[in-house]
């Protein structure tokens, strides 16, 4: 039985390698083009912006940030120890294909997801400036990760709820796609007629 498993798992390993100068650049495009977009979108709001609610049960900007800054860490520990702990698998060729595909999905606003409790905001940040400080930090690691690693991303793959099975490589774009999802969201909050000016 050993033996059948080394023998399963060798050609797996064989075809498995680090991401390529493409993979990684893009990554790094997408994680910070997301971070600045972010960043600008919840900068010099004053407190009535900042929690300003369009209606019952939609999130105030406070609200939305602090769920972007939340799964920005969940996300990024699914990424690099998570779906690297499953048996590695050989990488699907049509694999960049589909990065587009779910780059355009993850910013899709017309469907809707309820969030994780563990990511649903409940106050933990009590100001813009330090919830922006938090999520530069948690951001800029995984640039860097993103930059320096060696893990052969593209050879583990783990579920997503919606978007089926990703490999590690795609839940680190889905980090940038959940971001810009909701600087689109944030700014459906500023567009709404009663947004205060100040």
């Amino acid at each position: 039985m050993r033996l059948l498993l080394a023998c399963l798992t060798v050609p797996a390993l064989l075809n498995a390698a680090p991401l390529d100068q493409g993979e990684r650049d893009r990554a790094m495009s997408e994680l910070h083009a997301t971070r600045k977009l972010f960043l600008d979108a919840i900068a010099g709001l004053s407190p009535q912006q900042w929690n300003f609610k369009p209606g019952p049960g939609r999130w105030s900007i406070a609200e939305v940030a602090e769920h972007v800054a939340l799964t920005e860490r969940a996300l990024f520990e699914v990424a690099t120890v998570k779906a690297l702990r499953t048996p590695p698998a050989a990488p699907n060729p049509e694999a960049r294909k589909r990065d587009e595909q779910l780059l355009k999905l993850f910013v899709d606003r017309g469907s809707k997801l309820t969030a994780p409790p563990a990511s649903s905001p409940a106050g933990r940040w009590k100001s813009a400036q330090s919830l922006a400080a938090d999520f530069k930090k948690d951001r800029d690691r995984a640039i860097a990760y993103a930059e320096t690693t060696r893990d052969e991303l593209r050879a583990h793959s783990l579920p997503h709820r919606a978007f089926q099975s990703l490999d590690a490589y795609q839940w680190i774009l889905l980090m940038a796609g959940h971001t810009h999802r909701h600087v689109l969201q944030i700014n459906e909050v500023k567009a709404d007629p009663r947004f205060p000016r100040r």
